[in-house]
Parts: structure tokens; sequence; C-alpha cells
């Protein structure tokens, strides 16, 4: 049986020269810029306000209400339900067809005041390992109430939508111990409607829970 290893991640974060100041440059920009991007600004405001319960917005539905001014379109973005992606392909298309219907539904050509262009910034990943290893259950709720945040969200987000996993990795390794009743609560949990620091508790009972099974 092979160890689950924990590893934690650096983000470098880039500015990659590309900029809208109205929803089509926006739609524009949605469609070309590198799957990092999308993931960034999508995922930043859950990386950086780790401690915050609320429902995370964002970067798309932000600009375009507080810099556009478009309540409407602003709430549709804001209110995708971004658990349910597997691949930042869908997450992209599911972007693109938001806009590309409300452009069509509208004629309002709004432009954003100056200085308040939307940035397409991407972040480029250094992967770095612990000297944390789990071989089996009990180990790995030890283990889990002690890495950092940084560690679960690189084993949670990170996988299942950049590394283009599908799941995230501790419901993989539960998996692969045969564990097939843990491996589906783990991945039935919602990491967006939690804290990180909420998710490893939840995760650590779940664990507890199947250990004794």
């Amino acid at each position: 049986m092979d160890a689950f290893h924990f590893n934690t991640k650096l983000d470098q974060t880039l500015l990659l020269g590309v900029r809208a100041n109205t929803m089509e440059q926006l739609l524009a920009g949605v469609g070309s810029v590198p799957d990092s991007s999308i993931y960034f600004h999508t995922h930043r405001f859950l990386h950086q306000h780790q401690y915050l319960s609320p429902e995370p917005p964002n970067d798309f539905a932000y600009w375009i209400s507080n810099s556009l001014g478009d309540d409407a379109l602003g709430e549709r973005l804001w209110s995708m339900d971004i658990a349910r992606f597997h691949s930042i392909h869908e997450l992209r298309q599911t972007l693109i067809a938001i806009l590309e219907s409300h452009l069509a539904s509208t004629a309002r050509k709004i432009e954003c005041p100056a200085g308040e262009e939307f940035h397409f910034m991407a972040a480029r990943t250094f992967v770095l390992p612990t000297r944390h290893a789990a071989r089996n259950l009990t180990e790995f709720a030890e283990i889990l109430g002690k890495v950092s945040i940084h560690s679960i969200y690189f084993h949670v987000f990170d996988a299942k939508l950049r590394l283009k996993h599908g799941e995230n990795d501790f419901s993989r390794w539960f998996r692969s111990l045969g564990k097939t009743e843990l491996a589906d609560a783990s991945r039935r949990l919602d990491p967006y409607s939690r804290t990180l620091d909420g998710l490893r508790q939840d995760l650590i009972a779940l664990v507890k829970k199947h250990d004794s099974h």
C-alpha cells in the first residue's frame, strides 16, 4: 500500500498583459487566456480569504457588478456553482455561454471607468513536498490536523481542476485503500461552502468515523 505524501504549494502571480474595459473584451479574454487564468480568477478569493465562510465570489462577477454596474449579469456569474465543474474547460465554456447570452440580449454598450479595467492574471505554482506521509487512516487524520491550509488547498482544489484529476487527492487515496464509502463521502463535501479549516475538521471527522469500520 502506498503512503499518502502531503505536499504544499507557493503561487507566483503573473500579469498576462490582457485587459478588458468592456464586456465584449472580457468575453474575448475569457475565451483566449490559458486555463491557469480561469482557475486564478475563480479561486483567488477562496485562497486569499480562507477563514471567511461566505460563498466566495469570482473576479469576473465582482468586476461586472462593481466596474460595469451590471448587477443582473454579476448575479448570474456570482451564483455559479463552481463545485459542480470537473474541468476548467467546462468552467470556461459556462462563463462564455453566460457572457454571450447576455450580450445577445442587450444593445447596451458599457465601458468601465478609466483605471478600473479588468486585468487577466494567472499563477505559476511551485509544488513543495512536506515531511508528512500517512500509511493508514489513523496517521492521515493526525497529520491532516497539523498540515497548513495551503497543503489542504493544493490537495483539494488544485488536484481536482488545475491538475485535472477529476476529484481531490484525498478521495483518490481513500479509494486506493478500498475505502470506497469514505472516498465517496469526502468527494461529496462541498469545499466552496466551507472555510479551509472547516473543511479540515469535516475531513478528519469522516476519516475517524470510517477508520473504526
